[in-house]
């Protein structure tokens, strides 16, 4: 049993314009709902064995306060520029790569690509995953190859205005 989770990062802020689009820190909404988010992954029983991340700033703090959350490694965290706007096929790619020995995979990164993943993953569960949204999805598969869309079973998806 292998178990996937997508976390889009937390809102990101447009105050800085002379900041390139992979530098763009967390707004105050955003520092709020990332640990928020965090504490709801934990509390869903979610453990991944590894966390992927997108190497944009907003991407990699989001990620490294889920990383404390949830009491994964921080220094584990892996940064992989293929998830920086990564397309469906790019993300799907990007899983099919890890190793085998991985059962619980997290990958955090942006939409649109992963509204689309999460649409691939559990058809017509949402139109846009919200900033600091997650959705976790379980499958029966031995390797990360999802090339053909495997039968999932949804574990949760959660965003922040979800329980406001």
């Amino acid at each position: 049993m292998k178990t996937l989770t997508l976390v889009r990062h937390a809102k990101s802020s447009w105050k800085n314009a002379s900041l390139g689009d992979r530098e763009r820190p967390l707004n105050s909404r955003g520092e709020r709902d990332a640990p928020v988010m965090g504490q709801r992954i934990a509390e869903a029983g979610i453990r991944p064995s590894l966390i992927i991340c997108s190497p944009a700033m907003r991407a990699w703090t989001t990620a490294k306060v889920i990383a404390n959350e949830i009491g994964y490694p921080v220094e584990f965290l892996q940064r992989e520029d293929e998830v920086y706007l990564a397309s469906l096929d790019t993300l799907l790619d990007t899983i099919a790569g890890q190793d085998i020995g991985f059962n619980n995979l997290m990958i955090v990164g942006h939409n649109p690509g992963l509204t689309e993943f999460a649409n691939f993953l559990s058809p017509g569960l949402t139109h846009n995953m919200p900033t600091a949204g997650f959705v976790s999805v379980r499958f029966e598969r031995d390797d990360w190859n999802l090339h053909e869309q495997p039968e999932t079973e949804l574990v949760v998806y959660d965003y922040p205005k979800k329980r406001a």
